[in-house]
């Protein structure tokens, strides 16, 4: 068995789609970042790839290659996995907080978790997502920010 850690977090801006976990949440501002900014997603990637002793996220996707503008953080994540199955590795399970202050999350939690379990190729039950505030302390707290945390476990697949 491995154990990853992934981590990130973003700022919010106008003018940007809110996309955590691969959904479109409606909100009146969106993640910055060179992609789509899906918070959630690039936290279980670094996480995946850590896990598997590969190169992290930032090395694989960089965000100075212009070909990853706007890029769906789902096929990334989906091309880190490729990379990790390579190794023989296969999802135990992903356990994420996600954390802000507004959009409440919790009506999305259940629709997150199956979004990301399917991009995963595992059951939903190997999957949870957990939806926390900073209670209004520091960026996240003033909502200027959504910070995820992300722990997966990869198990050796059986032959």
């Amino acid at each position: 068995m491995r154990i990853g850690t992934g981590y990130d977090i973003h700022r919010l801006g106008p003018e940007r789609k809110l996309v955590l976990g691969g959904l479109e949440i409606p909100f009146d501002r969106g993640l910055i970042g060179h992609s789509d900014g899906d918070a959630v997603l690039h936290a279980i990637t670094d996480a995946a790839l850590g896990a598997a002793g590969l190169p992290d996220i930032g090395e694989l996707f960089p965000d100075d290659d212009p070909a990853f503008a706007g890029a769906d953080s789902a096929v990334l994540l989906a091309a880190a996995m490729g990379r990790v199955r390579e190794r023989g590795l296969e999802v135990g399970n992903v356990d994420l907080n996600v954390i802000a202050e507004r959009p409440k999350l919790k009506p999305y939690k259940i629709a997150m978790r199956d979004r990301i379990a399917a991009i995963l190729e595992v059951e939903p039950e190997r999957v949870s997502v957990k939806a926390k505030t900073r209670e209004k302390l520091g960026a996240v707290g003033r909502n200027e920010a959504i910070e995820v945390h992300c722990v997966i476990l990869l198990e050796e697949r059986s032959r």
